[in-house]
């Protein structure tokens, strides 16, 4: 009975694998079905496809050339639907995936073509930015634009995606128009290079040197993609006659590939990883610093990758134990721990310091004759202080200024705005009598150039000063 029963149980054992191996095939046949796309490729049409987008002359070129200028103007004018009308009907595609196909099938030809037409591409796409952006009266530095000029790991990731998707859909045998679409403006080849040519016309180098940054990491992951996906399918290597000339030919397209492959790695990284610092970074401000109502930081965070350094401003003076959790507080985020803070306050008092003073004063009077002649001095002086302060505070209850409905005004004229603040501010010159000083405090967008916020925030002063009544107004950033 006992052989029997065993005898069962391992047939219902064998009947479960069976079953789970059967499971298992059927599964794996339908992610191969839905995942597979080697057979619906067609291998000659493919390559005729992408050399033929990779000549560049006659209307190839003035398409070029007005997708340029539809581009810089949807830049200037900071709109997002124009920019992307742009890149739909730019060509500038066809040379970058010559260059991953010429790669993966060892075209040496065609990877000149490809490198030619790319260089010349470029060239007249940068000239007909500089002279759109040179000879337009109206050059502002908008969102648009400088959201162009700061790469970080989503680029990388869009552009190598992009390419993908861009040249998967190049090998299915047809044409699947709506992805050429989708990844055109995916990539957004255009933009980086009108923002490199904006920036050659104001002089500014780093706005140039950024863009085109932006636009290498596009064109090399872009090519990239079409190598890998080249290669996997096993598209067929060119073959050449002489077998020097193969030998000579093979050699030369895998420094090429090798060439691209090296800074594509470095730029991932070098990205990735200042992408995880600016992370960390915002993370330590908005978790020690704005969540801290005790602190108010005076114009945005400062930092520098290269010295290792963090600045802070605030209103009003930072104790010293502050200062020091500060600093302390900086060696929890990895990425920046081994930043230095620098922690700077201004030296203007509250009512609670002066009170503090004015106890210290009394708590003294026991002290030597001479010493209580300066403190009743210094009593006198800190009451009439306290007397300023107050009639000060009266005033300022019954001068009430409507600050929610001019915020909201000043962020529909001012979009880069991001935070604005307003506030009375104590300030004595004589240490005896005490004015009110009307104060706001702006935040500006972080992508946006020194210069451009110079000039905005005078443009905000003298609006603020006119809508608020005022004589008098400082901003701070």
């Amino acid at each position: 009975m006992e052989e029997i029963k065993n005898e069962e149980i391992d047939k219902s054992k064998e009947a479960v694998k069976q079953d789970a191996k059967g499971l298992w095939e059927s599964v794996k046949t339908f992610m191969n079905e839905l995942l597979d796309f080697r057979h619906d490729t067609d291998q000659e049409a493919t390559i005729e496809a992408i050399k033929n987008d990779i000549p560049f002359k006659g209307a190839t070129a003035w398409i070029l050339i007005c997708s340029i200028f539809v581009a810089s103007i949807g830049l200037n004018a900071n709109s997002t639907a124009v920019v992307i009308g742009a890149m739909l009907i730019s060509p500038l595609m066809g040379p970058i995936l010559g260059v991953g196909m010429s790669l993966a099938i060892n075209d040496i030809d065609t990877l000149k073509k490809s490198l030619i037409n790319l260089t010349t591409m470029i060239v007249l796409s940068l000239l007909t930015a500089f002279l759109f952006f040179f000879l337009f009266p109206l050059r502002e530095e908008t969102s648009e634009l400088m959201g162009r000029v700061q790469p970080d790991i989503r680029d990388v990731l869009i552009a190598f995606f992009g390419g993908l998707a861009l040249i998967i859909a190049r090998t299915k045998k047809g044409t699947i128009a709506s992805v050429i679409f989708g990844v055109a403006i995916a990539t957004a080849l255009m933009p980086p290079l009108c923002t490199a040519g904006y920036g050659l016309a104001i002089g500014e180098t780093d706005y140039f040197i950024g863009a085109m940054y932006l636009f290498t990491i596009n064109a090399i992951f872009i090519a990239l993609a079409t190598f890998i996906v080249l290669k996997l399918l096993g598209f067929t290597m060119i073959r050449y006659v002489n077998s020097k000339k193969r030998k000579r030919i093979a050699q030369i397209a895998s420094v090429i590939a090798l060439l691209v492959m090296v800074p594509a790695v470095k730029t991932f990284i070098n990205v990735y990883n200042n992408t995880l610092t600016k992370a960390s970074f915002d993370k330590y401000i908005q978790i020690e610093v704005k969540d801290n109502e005790n602190l108010w930081l005076n114009g945005e965070p400062k930092r520098d990758d290269e010295k290792k350094e963090i600045r802070l401003r605030f209103n009003g003076e930072i104790a010293p134990a502050v200062e020091t959790t500060l600093k302390q507080k900086v060696k929890d985020y990895d990425k920046i721990s081994d930043y230095e803070v620098f922690v700077v306050g201004n030296k203007s008092r509250s009512i609670d310091d002066i009170s503090k003073s004015l106890e210290r004063a009394y708590n003294n009077l026991d002290q030597k004759d001479y010493v209580i002649n300066g403190l009743q001095d210094k009593i006198k002086e800190l009451e009439s202080e306290v007397s300023g302060l107050t009639n000060t505070i009266e005033k300022a209850d019954k001068n009430t200024i409507p600050f929610s409905s001019i915020a909201k005004e000043a962020k529909i004229r001012f979009g880069d705005i991001k935070e604005i603040r307003f506030s009375k501010v104590l300030s004595t010159k004589d240490f005896i009598k005490v004015d009110t000083i009307p104060e706001a405090s702006v935040i500006w967008n972080s992508k946006l150039k020194e210069k451009y916020i110079e000039k905005k925030q005078l443009e905000l002063h003298k609006w603020l000063q006119k809508e608020m009544k005022l004589d008098t107004l400082y901003i701070k950033q």
